[in-house]
């Protein structure tokens, strides 16, 4: 692929956003291109380097702010009518209750799934916490010469550090999980604002 092939590709994959962010990201790359190239890089070695047009595209959707998109989408192309003004105003009482109940559900369902992380992270740390807290109970029960219960002590908190190392991967996955979903959403949630800008 040459350069004008890429950056045309790159525009149309671009239709939606707002048009200042396409023609600053195609400028960009263009630029980038042209650097590659004077430092003796092949123009098509030069384009394969930066990498696919859609994960170019990925990254500059996620780069820019979700308000912006919405900002661009709600503002009129053109002066409404009388009678849009008349619905959106006489709809209000329907739309605008929809539209916060939405926004309350994302949000809680958001806020429960951090809720979880946040609940399993703090088991994490109570294992971690038990490990030294039977190691200690243990040498008191050694100390008084109870070494039944020193044992089962001791064991008791190797169990358990076994089980929080364990659950050290767990919570760590879990993290990685609801971080990658969180991006996820976004991306989606800019991607179907700018859908519907393409679809007009």
């Amino acid at each position: 692929m040459n350069k004008e092939e890429f950056l045309t590709a790159l525009r149309s994959s671009l239709a939606g956003l707002p048009q200042d962010d396409i023609e600053e990201r195609v400028t960009f790359f263009g630029e980038m291109i042209d650097d590659r190239m004077e430092d003796g890089t092949g123009e098509e070695e030069a384009v394969a380097g930066i990498g696919p047009v859609e994960k170019i595209r990925e990254q500059i959707v996620a780069e820019i702010p979700l308000p912006k998109l919405v900002r661009e989408k709600v503002r009129p192309k053109r002066a409404l009518r009388s009678w849009e003004i008349v619905l959106i105003v006489l709809g209000f009482p329907v739309w605008f209750p929809l539209l916060v109940a939405a926004g309350a559900v994302v949000l809680s369902l958001y806020i429960v799934l951090w809720a979880l992380l946040i609940a399993l992270w703090a088991i994490e740390v109570s294992l971690w916490l038990c490990v030294p807290t039977g190691i200690a109970a243990a040498a008191v029960y050694f100390a008084q010469g109870s070494a039944v219960p020193a044992l089962m002590m001791l064991g008791a908190a190797l169990l358990l550090a076994g089980l929080s190392i364990f659950a050290f991967f767990g919570c760590a996955a879990a993290s990685k999980g609801v971080l990658a979903l969180t991006k996820k959403v976004g991306l989606g949630i800019k991607s179907l604002f700018i859908r519907k800008e393409n679809a007009k």
